[in-house]
């Protein structure tokens, strides 16, 4: 690593000049909160671009004989030993949902849910959302909520109920959604659900009060969440949004969205919408994603972002000389991530 002296401390890029190197530090944004190689500490953009490395086409040798022995083939984990990663695998690997949510009420003696508890003591931080739509337009390829849930950490059922949209259905969808004409005739009226979501949302606290970490609103796990929050025509604070289309770790190398269905196969080992789609199994789907990246240990800093006022002249231009005259893991030390890190819900 140390061999080139113009090589980046982060994801082992070498450059012909210091300065260079200087730019790319400053467009690279690696921090601690990047999926990180276990064997050679590589920082990767994404846990896809982290797997390439490690089992790719074009894998890093030596990582790959030693991720095939000790790695965990779903959180990309090194362990100590063959046994240790073994048993660390069977854990991480999830079970599916078995039954939808329509069998699992049937099971509890419930069908719809259609109230929201949320003035209990023990009312969730962290819910998930997902909606099923239905066709509208002349074409039917308008999309109309008709079904929406919300879960919380432990995959209980806060809220769920069938909608009845303001434009007529003009297809149901039925193949996928499992939805049919006698749901919807009694359901929910959109601005209704729309209502009792956001408030439940709020918890209380104006839109624009809202602010990460701090306040009453809840935080709100979600896969698309812009269209499912579009067809609710609801508006809620970005801070408070975690979706699993648009987190950087869980994107493609080429920085497109990955569908929930591969992400649930490569990251929590089990297979999803199987015919009929059911909004339960998205919101649990999307919350275990979502812990799992919460779960992660990274090393706390009073200032993680790039975007911090505290970290704003790092690379300043100004600053040229200096940096060039810098070590690549100073250069580095001085680097902060781009986006919101997950592990930072988990910080007191």
């Amino acid at each position: 690593m140390h061999g080139c002296r113009n090589k980046c401390g982060g994801c082992y890029r070498q450059f012909n000049k210091k300065e260079h190197l200087v730019e790319h530090m400053r467009t690279s944004y690696h921090s601690v909160h990047e999926p990180t190689c276990g064997i050679c500490n590589k920082h990767c953009r994404s846990f896809d671009s982290l797997r390439e490395h490690l089992i790719g086409p074009l894998p890093k040798q030596e990582c790959k004989n030693i991720f095939s022995i000790c790695g965990c083939r779903f959180c990309l984990t090194i362990l100590e030993s063959p046994n240790a990663r073994r048993i660390h695998q069977e854990r991480c690997q999830f079970s599916n949902v078995n039954y939808g949510l329509t069998a699992r009420m049937a099971v509890l003696g419930l069908r719809d849910n259609p109230t929201i508890d949320y003035t209990s003591s023990r009312s969730p931080r962290v819910v998930a959302l997902s909606c099923k739509m239905v066709g509208g337009g002349s074409d039917g390829s308008l999309d109309l909520c008709a079904r929406v849930c919300i879960t919380d950490e432990s995959e209980n059922v806060i809220f769920h109920t069938y909608v009845k949209p303001t434009l007529p259905i003009t297809n149901y969808r039925y193949e996928t959604t499992g939805i049919r004409p006698e749901n919807i005739r009694d359901a929910m009226p959109l601005k209704h659900a729309q209502r009792k979501i956001k408030e439940f949302l709020c918890y209380g606290e104006p839109m624009w009060k809202i602010r990460p970490r701090s306040g009453k609103a809840r935080i709100l796990v979600g896969h698309g969440l812009d269209s499912h929050l579009d067809c609710l025509q609801l508006e809620y604070s970005s801070f408070m949004i975690r979706d699993t289309a648009e987190y950087p770790p869980l994107m493609k190398t080429s920085k497109l969205s990955n569908s929930l269905k591969y992400l649930t196969q490569a990251y929590l080992g089990y297979d999803i919408h199987v015919g009929m789609q059911d909004p339960y199994e998205d919101c649990v789907t999307t919350m275990r994603l979502y812990k799992r990246m919460r779960n992660q240990k990274h090393k706390t800093d009073a200032y993680p972002l790039a975007s911090d006022t505290h970290n704003t002249n790092n690379y300043a231009s100004w600053r040229q000389s200096e940096l060039e005259s810098m070590s690549e893991d100073e250069l580095l030390n001085l680097s902060r991530s781009d986006y919101y890190c997950w592990c930072l819900d988990s910080v007191p």
